[in-house]
């Protein structure tokens, strides 16, 4: 079939995400990655680019997705089990590798059970797909991940409330003003906030969500995204929970980020996990990582939780205080906070642009987040420290903001 008006609109608009500089652009091909040598963490190639790259956009925290125990687990897993899972979970396609996964997570948040999903996206829009009804309210931060906003947008709750950004009066008052209307109320947050490094104080919001529990018949339940969090945060790396010192109910994490494989997974008592696992379109329908990747992710999930791990958390720490120290000297603005998303808050598109070009050029690879990935006027570029990061790597970085 003809389509050649529907392609001569889409050009028109990304000719105008390009002018309006919020456009992606090409994605740049990583084709090789040198190991570290000299004092350096590692180095990366890309497709028709001269030099190695320093990384300073990557969610891997720990440098988990290079350790040899995490890439041996999956190629014994996949000569074991094969490369993909050939079926949805309810059919045939759970393997040993994915409860063993979930029984270690479980163990490692003190949860009765855990659901592995394809991503923690899918995890996210799975898990409030089944815990929202037309009788539930739902409260929402404002600057909530997109995948809490597109699952919201799914859902049909009998009312979504977004309330400003870590506001907890503003929350409070919302749940009295929605009491008795409705039999559920769900509470959710990010951890973790990834374009900021700001988290939510989880001791504060349970214990909103006590204060109002009886004004709803099926509980004020809180459910959290805590994808940028674990493994990344607090002294074990148990994330926002260990840091803000409280708990959720439903807990969603990734294994894409810290622990350097692939997937997602949500954690909580057994009968909200077995719903979930019944009701869940992303769970139900799609198929889940594969026998290698639960493998890998089981035993990055062991060397987090070893002395090997701490001392990897220590580095990351020491790092990201370095490379908050090193911006405020320089007069540079930033947010600052002990997650390892810096922001280096630019507020204006066309200098963001022109700072990660500049740093292109000289072979560091970072991220400018525009409108409307972020509010007009907190434009920024969201650098990500990571454990394999050396102090030559961070003054070098410096080094080249300060030279803009």
């Amino acid at each position: 079939m003809a389509h050649d008006r529907l392609d001569e609109t889409f050009r028109s608009e990304l000719d105008a995400l390009t002018s309006a500089g919020t456009a992606k652009g090409t994605e740049k091909v990583i084709t090789a990655v040198v190991g570290p040598q000299a004092g350096l963490g590692p180095r990366y190639l890309l497709s028709g680019e001269d030099g190695e790259f320093l990384r300073m956009n990557s969610n891997s925290y720990l440098g988990l997705s290079r350790h040899p125990a995490v890439i041996d687990a999956e190629e014994r897993a996949c000569r074991e089990y094969g490369t993909g899972p050939g079926a949805v979970r309810f059919i045939s396609g759970t393997y040993q590798p994915h409860i063993d996964l979930e029984a270690r997570l479980a163990g490692f948040h003190d949860r009765e059970a855990t659901a592995v999903f394809s991503s923690a996206y899918a995890a996210v829009l799975s898990t409030l797909a089944a815990l929202v009804t037309p009788e539930t309210v739902v409260f929402s931060d404002e600057l909530n991940h997109n995948c809490i906003i597109n699952a919201l947008r799914m859902t049909r709750p009998k009312r979504r409330e977004v309330y400003p950004h870590l506001d907890y009066e503003g929350l409070d008052a919302a749940l009295v003003e929605a009491a008795g209307s409705a039999r559920r109320a769900i509470v959710v947050t990010d951890g973790v906030f990834s374009m900021r490094g700001d988290h939510a104080d989880l001791s504060v919001i349970a214990g909103i969500a006590a204060r109002h529990d009886e004004s709803y018949p099926e509980n004020v339940v809180v459910v959290v995204d805590d994808s940028h969090g674990v493994g990344a945060f607090g002294e074990t790396g148990r994330g926002t929970e260990e840091v803000s010192s409280g708990m959720s109910d439903v807990l969603i994490g990734t294994l894409g980020k810290a622990f350097g494989v692939n997937g997602g997974y949500v954690t909580a008592s057994a009968p909200v996990v077995e719903f979930i696992r019944e009701q869940g379109p992303m769970y139900v329908y799609s198929n889940p990582i594969t026998a290698g990747e639960a493998a890998a992710a089981d035993t990055a999930v062991s060397i987090l939780d070893s002395g090997e791990g701490r001392e990897l958390l220590v580095h990351l720490v020491r790092m990201t205080e370095r490379f908050e120290t090193g911006l405020v000297d320089a007069e540079l603005e930033t947010i600052p906070g002990p997650h390892p998303v810096v922001p280096l808050m630019v507020r204006d598109t066309k200098r963001t642009a022109d700072l990660v070009d500049h740093l292109f050029r000289n072979r560091i690879l970072a991220t400018g987040l525009n409108y409307p990935v972020v509010p007009k006027g907190d434009e920024e570029i969201r650098f990500q420290v990571n454990a394999d990061h050396t102090p030559t790597d961070i003054d070098f970085v410096l080094e080249v903001l300060t030279g803009f």
